[in-house]
This record gives structure tokens, sequence and C-alpha cells, in this order.
């Protein structure tokens, strides 16, 4: 199942500035902290040194640029982020897909090498491998995509045939051509498998309710209206207007 999204609830689904989870995925490891505060270091001391040498009579710009660059490494995760969500948002179009694991396996990722010399004197050269799992996600229709994220000890739970859900972005109105995709959602599970968390899960996660509480009311809708054609023949205007509703409650 894919649903169109309106421009205003995909811009609240993936947000402009950076959330919470965004910033710790580019907060990194201690070394990644370590580099970021070593910039900082080493730009404030640039900066003192040209007001210095240069004997600078902008104090409040220099200041400024001072306390920027004193704070580079509590910021810069930030930046990271918002660029990385921009990338997304440039989209024009998006939808909200409900399908199914079709399959799922797991890869070992080379994701570096390190040359190190061993006892003998040596060259080693050590690569670093980083298990992925691999979903391949489907509906009905045929359409499916392959997804690929680090592996977690909660992926055990995943298994063919459970409901996934996720946002995917288009440049075609008629989302034919999918471009991107976001994380993705396992409701039975209230798993998230992601390598970078796109979403605003609490906005997402109503979404996905809404959606289910309109698939479980429709048919119900369809029971009611075909019991009253039953017993009286409604207007032909009426019944136009009850096909429209149908089709603007699946829009979000």
């Amino acid at each position: 199942m894919l649903v169109p999204l309106t421009r205003q609830k995909f811009e609240q689904l993936v947000p402009l500035i950076a959330t919470g989870l965004q910033y710790k995925y580019y907060w990194g490891k201690f070394s990644n902290f370590l580099q970021r505060l070593l910039i900082s270091v080493v730009a404030v001391v640039v900066i003192l040194l040209v007001k210095a040498l240069f004997r600078l009579e902008f104090g409040a710009i220099v200041f400024v640029l001072g306390v920027v660059s004193a704070f580079f490494w509590l910021w810069y995760p930030v930046v990271q982020a918002s660029m990385r969500n921009s990338q997304c948002r440039r989209y024009k179009y998006s939808g909200f897909f409900r399908g199914r694991v079709l399959d799922w396996w797991i890869t070992d990722q080379l994701i570096g090498k390190q040359e190190t010399v061993n006892s003998k004197g040596e060259l080693v050269i050590v690569e670093n491998r980083e298990k992925q799992i691999n979903l391949e996600i489907g509906d009905e229709t045929g359409f499916s995509i392959e997804f690929v994220a680090p592996l977690r000890p909660a992926h055990k739970a995943i298994a063919r045939g459970q409901v996934a859900e996720m946002i995917l972005m288009s440049n075609r109105a008629d989302l034919s051509s999918i471009e991107e995709f976001s994380d993705i959602y396992f409701p039975n599970r209230n798993l998230w498998v992601s390598d970078y968390p796109y979403l605003r899960r609490d906005f997402f996660n109503e979404v996905g309710r809404r959606l289910r509480e309109d698939q479980q009311e429709k048919p119900r809708r369809r029971r009611r209206s075909e019991g009253q054609r039953r017993s009286t023949s409604a207007p032909l205007s009426d019944r136009g207007a009850e096909e429209q509703g149908d089709e603007e409650d699946y829009r979000y």
C-alpha cells in the first residue's frame, strides 16, 4: 500500500533542523569528538594569533568568531544532520508505504582498512568489517525495495511476512520512480531499522496509526453504504461525494 503525503506532512516527518537521534548519530564515537575538539582549539588559537599579529580592532567580530570556533565541537553535528535532511527534503513528492518482509539476509561489509606491524616486523593489513542486515520489502502489487542497515541484536525479531512501514521519496507526482526511502518501522514489534534516522518518529507513528484505523474503517463504511443502497437509492450527487471522500481519507 502506497499513500501519497502532502508536502506539509512530509516536512513534519523529515525536519529541517536535526532531531535528538540525528544529533546523536553525527556525534559519533569518542574519536570523532576529539577530532572536533582539536579543530575548535586550533581555530581559536589561529584567531588569537591573527588578532595579536595584525592588531585587529574588530573586537566584536573577533569575539563572535572565537565563540563560534570554540563551540565547533558542539554545533557541527547539528549542521551535518541538517544538511543531510535538506538533501532528503529536496524531493518534491513522498508517500507512506506499507509492505511486508519478502526476504532478509546477513552480509559482511568492508568499512575500512588499517595497516599495522606485527611482532615479526611484517606489515599486516587489518580489515574492519561490519555485519549488515539486508531486507527486501514489497507488497501485493509487485513493488519491492532492498534496504541495508547495520545489524543490531534487536533485529533477530524480524521475520518474513512481517508488516514494514516507511516513507518513499520521488520527483514524480505519481511516485512511479522512487529516488530515496527512509528508515523502516515494524509496528508489530515497535522496532526501527535504520542507518541514519531520517524521520520524526512520533509524527510517523501518528500517521501510521491513522492509516491503520482508516484501513479498518473503510470496509465498515462500504458495508454500511451497501446496506443503505439495498434499502434506498441514494442520489448521484451523494454517491459522488462519498467516493470523493474515500479518496481524500487516504491522502495526508
